[in-house]
């Protein structure tokens, strides 16, 4: 069916990437398109709104490498959010792409409960032009308490090609994460994260989840707890907190994925009274990199880790030494 047909939304386009080659159309627009969900991609299939190569397909048709996905959104999919002036702090911005600098607290995009005063908002309020993209722009997201480098688009042509270089995990990230625990090296976590059995707010390793690997690397050694440098390279929902948690080292002040007070056995009055204050989970996107959508450069962006965090680990250099 010609997209011309769908004059009542933008139509968006991502090639496939290798790493799905073979995958069921479907799966790979839900890899591809991540902002839908897979049931309502299965939908526009069926319905001639997702294409591949310009052609009908059935959800459980294979993809091949360099396939070329098309959707036209529903109208009713479309961002229809306020825009609402924010304080943002922006790190870089062209016609093309924005990165900013996400505090902790502020909500990425609109939804139950957080209807206004989030990201998208002030992003729209700043660059009117994201309003008609998926998502207001947004390719990826940063959970409410975690800080740090965030990337989105501003164009068409960007997020085309922000969605396919998240798919084939070109994009870098590394955070800074604080975790109980001590290791005898760096390592990899690779292990299927989908929702959680009976906690239906929470995630897990399950052997049913969708494949995830995160790389991890020693940044510094405290007595009962580690500072690591942590890698993504899939990019499922909680996904360093999941993982961590999985292998017994959740972060500090993760309020979901915690479990139960931590107390260091010979733990100073200041050091238990950090851990105890600390509200959220120790975790800080501090470097992101991407090729540009336009000129195909490398560009990299680095933030501090913020004040909280920072007195964390002075606080555990000082009462927790290794």
């Amino acid at each position: 069916m010609p997209e011309e047909l769908f004059e009542d939304s933008e139509v968006i386009s991502a090639p496939v990437p290798p790493t799905l080659d073979g995958a069921r159309l479907d799966a790979a627009a839900a890899a591809l398109f991540t902002h839908f969900s897979r049931s309502r991609l299965a939908e526009w299939i069926r319905a001639g709104r997702l294409t591949r190569n310009g052609q009908l397909a059935r959800p459980r048709d294979k993809v091949v490498s360099g396939d070329e996905l098309r959707v036209a959104p529903e109208a009713n999919d479309r961002v229809d959010w306020a825009p609402e002036p924010l304080p943002l702090d922006f790190l870089f911005e062209d016609e093309h792409v924005i990165v900013v600098n996400k505090p902790a607290g502020l909500v990425v995009h609109p939804a139950a409960g957080h209807h206004s005063g989030t990201l998208v908002n002030g992003l729209m309020a700043h660059a009117p032009e994201m309003s008609a993209l998926p998502r207001g722009g947004i390719v990826h997201r940063l959970d409410k308490e975690t800080s740090g480098v965030m990337l989105a688009a501003k164009s068409t042509l960007a997020h085309k090609h922000l969605v396919a270089q998240l798919a084939d995990r070109s994009v870098k990230r590394i955070y800074a994460a604080v975790c109980r625990g001590t290791f005898s090296g760096g390592g990899t976590i690779d292990a299927p994260i989908g929702r959680h059995p009976t906690s239906r707010t929470k995630m897990a390793v399950v052997p049913e989840g969708k494949p995830a690997v995160t790389h991890y690397r020693i940044a510094q050694r405290f007595g009962a707890h580690t500072l690591l440098d942590v890698r993504l390279e899939s990019g499922r929902t909680h996904q360093i907190r999941v993982h961590l948690a999985w292998r017994k080292h959740p972060l500090i002040g993760d309020p979901l994925y915690g479990g139960r007070a931590f107390r260091p056995a010979g733990a100073s009055a200041a050091l238990l009274d950090m851990l105890d204050t600390f509200s959220r989970q120790a975790l800080h996107a501090r470097e992101l990199s991407f090729e540009h959508p336009q000129t195909g450069e490398m560009l990299s962006f680095t933030t501090q880790i913020p004040a909280d965090m920072a007195a964390l680990i002075t606080c555990l250099a000082e009462e927790d030494p290794a």
